[in-house]
């Protein structure tokens, strides 16, 4: 939507009148972060019409921690945005995942649903996040690259945000900027500074996890199958100790190997460990012909948090919505966090655009409010059984019996495989599909 010509009117918000025209620095939206989770947002927001600010403090291409591998369900989200996904654009597909433990070693394809594709993909995150960018960009987003977003700007009257300040430039080279907007999207990622200055913390009921990842090159490069090991053992001291998380190998297509590993902090051990040096132990224990050794590395062990479970909320107040990390959407049963990062952001774009099409601030704050139940409906049984789940496997235990025994079940693994991937048909579906959905369905949704 071009601004020439429209006023910023926050007065139907609530909020104090904007009387300039909409400059550069005003919008209907402002998204801070440029991941998966606030490009999705913005590209959504902008095909429906809006103005959009997306401002991100780096410059593209740039790095993340991430396992670079996508299940169907963030396929799912790509296709939405109109990326093209063939292997000519760079694409590698996936037909499913390896799991390997106790011994055993289980071949699964992905499942073949109505909801979602029977392929995943992989795609390194400075890649993968600026083509994300870009095609938001193509909506009609307004990017604004090495924006580093500083305090929100609260009016003092309603306590509501309606913009944010912001450093905008190369560093020695910057100048302040205050950005208006009468709503505001936080997909700043877990350390999210814009929740926290908002007075929203983390909750410490929910679990957290750490991802710690390198790249090798590798004749296991081309690897149509991601590969997840569940037995992950600290073998340095007197005595073994199984950990509650898995390492992944990722072949990328392109000579090299995503090689990390992901821990939960149920453990005992979670703070105690250097997980890089977990990391630079378990990839020496791999078969020499894989490459996975110092000289092949081909740039440093990086590490990133992992926010599960809903760990901030609520995930709408005073005009600030929370997407993505920032309001702890990952997967508590296998780490996944771009997926639900670009649904949340596409769920997040939905409501926005019907409380845009409101006519009064109480009909407009009726439709936001609802950000938060939508969430909760579509993910939070879910996210409760993930919970329970990760306390189980906090137990050396119990994850020791798991890992040795469910592998000689084929048919307990492909439910566990639609269970931790989240691949179910909503309605419908097998049998497997109809005790998933179940069971989420009467979890309670906290």
């Amino acid at each position: 939507m071009s601004s020439a010509g429209r006023h910023a009117d926050f007065e139907l918000w609530g909020d104090p009148v904007v009387t300039e025209p909409l400059s550069d620095n005003t919008a209907d939206v402002i998204v801070v972060g440029a991941g998966p989770a606030g490009s999705t947002t913005a590209y959504h927001l902008a095909r429906a019409g809006l103005d959009v600010l997306l401002l991100e403090k780096t410059a593209f291409p740039r790095e993340k921690v991430c396992g670079d591998g996508l299940t169907p369900r963030a396929v799912k989200q790509l296709v939405a945005m109109g990326i093209d996904i063939s292997e000519e654009a760079g694409w590698l597909r996936n037909k499913g995942l390896r799991i390997i433990a106790g011994g055993s070693r289980l071949q699964m394809d992905w499942p073949d649903l109505a909801a979602y594709p029977n392929y995943g993909l992989v795609r390194k995150r400075d890649d993968f996040d600026e083509q994300l960018a870009r095609q938001a960009q193509k909506a009609g987003a307004r990017l604004y690259e090495r924006c580093n977003v500083g305090a929100p700007v609260v009016d003092d009257r309603t306590g509501r945000i309606t913009g944010v300040h912001a450093k905008l430039g190369d560093t020695g080279d910057k100048r302040e900027v205050t950005f208006h907007a009468p709503l505001v999207v936080a997909a700043d990622g877990n350390s999210t500074r814009l929740s926290l200055a908002m007075g929203l913390h983390r909750r410490e009921d929910r679990p957290m996890g750490i991802a710690v990842r390198t790249y090798f090159t590798s004749p296991r490069h081309d690897d149509d199958y991601l590969e997840s090991w569940l037995e992950l053992w600290d073998r340095r001291g007197a005595q073994d100790r199984l950990l509650p998380g898995y390492g992944w190998i990722f072949g990328m297509g392109d000579g090299t190997s995503n090689v990390g590993l992901g821990v939960l902090n149920t453990s005992s051990s979670f703070k105690e460990l250097d997980w890089r040096e977990v990391l630079k132990a378990w990839c020496a224990s791999t078969p020499e012909e894989w490459g996975y050794t110092p000289e092949n590395m081909t740039g440093p062990i990086r590490g990133a948090a992992l926010p599960m479970a809903f760990n901030r909320q609520p995930h709408y107040t005073r005009g600030l919505l929370l997407v993505g990390d920032a309001g702890g959407m990952v997967n508590p049963f296998n780490g996944e966090g771009i997926a639900y990062a670009m649904e949340s952001g596409q769920i997040a774009a939905d409501i926005v655009v019907q409380a845009f099409a409101r006519a009064t601030p109480a009909q407009r704050e009726i439709a936001l409010r609802r950000y938060p139940q939508v969430l909760k409906d579509t993910y939070g049984g879910y996210y409760t059984l993930g919970r329970a789940f990760v306390k189980l496997i906090g137990n050396p235990k119990i994850m020791k019996l798991a890992a040795e025994r469910g592998l000689t079940h084929p048919l307990l693994m492909k439910f566990t495989l639609k269970l931790l991937a989240n691949l179910t048909d909503p309605t419908g579906g097998d049998a497997m599909d109809r005790i998933i959905n179940g069971l989420s369905k009467v979890a309670p949704r906290a």
